[in-house]
């Protein structure tokens, strides 16, 4: 397993009004959360791969629907994916040096605290192309939809 990375299980507590899951607890997590972003994706989306430089680290929690969250250990090579969401309600802790990013496999809403505001001045946001060859077998897509950023990072 990468180093640092954690992958959380997330209880959920149901009954017949529908059901209740805590999504994160400082606690039990390395760094305190600073802020929450929120995606919503059209299935066959790739947002990544990204890394950051000055320590901020990633919670990502699928709240409906199903994504790929695959990590690029930089260094090693080493690479782990989980597909979490509905049929898997589990967070994954990504130490943000580390390339980072998900496709969704459904349309998908998603959650992903971090441990760092994001500064628009001064962003600590690095790109490795989707289709790097340590990561490409990961994805179940060969034509995804990218961002303008994400798609640049395949340029060159």
């Amino acid at each position: 397993m990468i180093e640092g990375l954690l992958r959380l299980p997330l209880r959920r507590f149901e009954d017949e009004r529908g059901w209740f899951s805590e999504l994160a607890r400082s606690s039990a997590l390395p760094k305190p959360i600073a802020q929450t972003n929120l995606a919503w994706s059209r299935a066959g989306v790739v947002r990544g791969l990204h890394y950051h430089e000055r320590g901020q680290d990633d919670l990502f929690v699928c709240l409906q629907g199903m994504v790929r969250v695959v990590v690029l250990e930089r260094g090693s090579g080493e690479t782990f994916s989980e597909d979490i969401g509905d049929e898997n309600p589990v967070a994954i802790y990504v130490p943000g040096i580390n390339a980072h990013g998900y496709e969704a496999l459904t349309d998908a809403l998603f959650c992903y605290h971090v441990t760092r505001e994001y500064d628009p001045s001064d962003p600590d946001e690095h790109g490795i192309c989707w289709n790097d060859p340590r990561v490409r077998h990961l994805w179940s897509t060969r034509t995804p939809l990218l961002s303008p950023r994400d798609a640049a990072a395949c340029a060159g």
